[in-house]
């Protein structure tokens, strides 16, 4: 049976510890334990709330809005981190894997945000073999709009730029701001019907979560 997100992000903690130095290991810990602590934002996005349109672009280089996305049926939207991100590109397979097949049962569509250029979100694209749409939110303001962003410490992008991660060249405008990792289901109205967003980056939504969520729709 395919494992879960949970069991295969456990993984990748485990070989992180594994393999990076203490300090850096330290400095992540202390920042997720930062971000559980604030919790989910008391102005992010609810269940009920109507999403504003919006148009972002593609991998390509393609604008594609919102009233594309729900035009068929309803849209899963994932907000994620960046392809730099270990338990990013494990959710993004996951739903690649087992749930774009179940999305054509409910004529829906996943798409996938993050804040980088739409090159380095080709490049996710292409390395985790991903065939659903992937979109660039530039200095993630969407996830402003809709209350999940966060701007990472300086502790925090220190240890990122020591393994080779750095935010201002990956990220459209060189912003450092990131989203929270969140689903979203909303309906062809752009009515909010489930939202779950994570302070915990190293946690994301099952498959089996976001699926009963679209049954309650249909």
């Amino acid at each position: 049976m395919p494992t879960t997100i949970r069991e295969q992000s456990d993984q990748v903690k485990a070989a992180a510890a594994g393999r990076l130095p203490a300090e850096i290991l330290a400095a992540f810990a202390r920042g997720t334990v930062d971000l559980v602590a604030e919790g989910v934002p008391a102005g992010a996005i609810k269940v009920g709330d109507r999403l504003d349109s919006f148009t972002l672009d593609d991998a390509t280089g393609q604008p594609v809005s919102l009233e594309e996305i729900v035009a068929t049926g309803p849209a899963v939207v994932v907000f994620y981190r960046g392809g730099w991100c270990p338990y990013c590109n494990v959710a993004l397979r996951t739903y690649q894997r087992d749930l774009l097949p179940q999305i054509d049962r409910f004529a829906g569509r996943l798409v996938a945000i993050s804040p980088q250029t739409p090159d380095q979100s080709l490049s996710t694209a292409e390395k985790a073999e991903l065939s659903f749409t992937v979109l660039s939110d530039p200095g993630s303001r969407l996830a402003g709009k809709i209350g999940i962003d966060f701007q990472q410490t300086d502790e925090m992008l220190d240890a990122q730029g020591q393994i080779g991660v750095d935010l201002a060249q990956v990220n459209a405008e060189g912003s450092t701001r990131l989203p929270r990792p969140t689903v979203l289901v909303v309906d062809r109205d752009r009515v909010v019907r489930f939202v779950d967003v994570c302070p915990d980056y190293t946690a994301r939504t099952e498959v089996a979560a976001i699926v009963a969520a679209l049954d309650a729709l249909a």
